[in-house]
């Protein structure tokens, strides 16, 4: 017996080095494996990272100059409202002078057909006045909307071309 139970204990040797052998080539496969799952995530992961900063640092850069073509757009109508502002004071300063002379006129007109007269002049001056004066501002309105929109516009443009360009891969 004594052999047999040698030789039983040798193939159990044997037979517990041939496992631990597979158990350990077992293990390491495994390891490898998860070191390349790990490493291919790690970088899909910095991809993505990468990716999302930059659609950020785009997205920071078309906000800022949105906000610069408001601002610009903003300038512009503030301008343009003062110039119109000035306009309108300058047209009714002109007004008032015309109309305190008109009334100096009339003050010194002798007969109703004088006063007739003067009247009919100070309309025809009025109206013509009125009407140049309404067509400069209408003018001067549409200079500053157009002006004032430009920035927009372009900004806007901008934004759309970019939006629209694929992206690259």
């Amino acid at each position: 017996m004594s052999t047999q139970s040698t030789t039983t204990t040798k193939k159990a040797a044997t037979v517990g080095t041939i496992d631990t052998k597979k158990m350990d080539e077992a293990v390491q496969v495994g390891k490898q494996t998860v070191e390349q799952a790990v490493a291919a995530t790690k970088e899909q992961v910095e991809k993505a990272s990468t990716a999302a900063l930059k659609g950020y640092d785009e997205f920071a850069t078309l906000n800022k100059a949105s906000m610069d073509a408001y601002v610009k757009s903003s300038n512009i109508v503030t301008k343009g409202v003062e110039d119109l502002g000035k306009a309108y004071f300058a047209f009714a300063q002109s007004t008032a002078e015309s109309n305190v002379a008109a009334a100096k006129k009339l003050m010194g007109a002798k007969t109703i057909n004088d006063v007739v007269d003067i009247q009919a002049e100070v309309a025809r001056t009025s109206f013509d006045s009125w009407v140049a004066e309404s067509t400069k501002m209408s003018e001067l309105s549409m200079k500053v909307a157009n002006e004032a929109f430009e920035p927009i516009q372009a900004q806007f443009t901008a934004v759309v071309e970019k939006m629209t360009k694929p992206v690259a891969a």
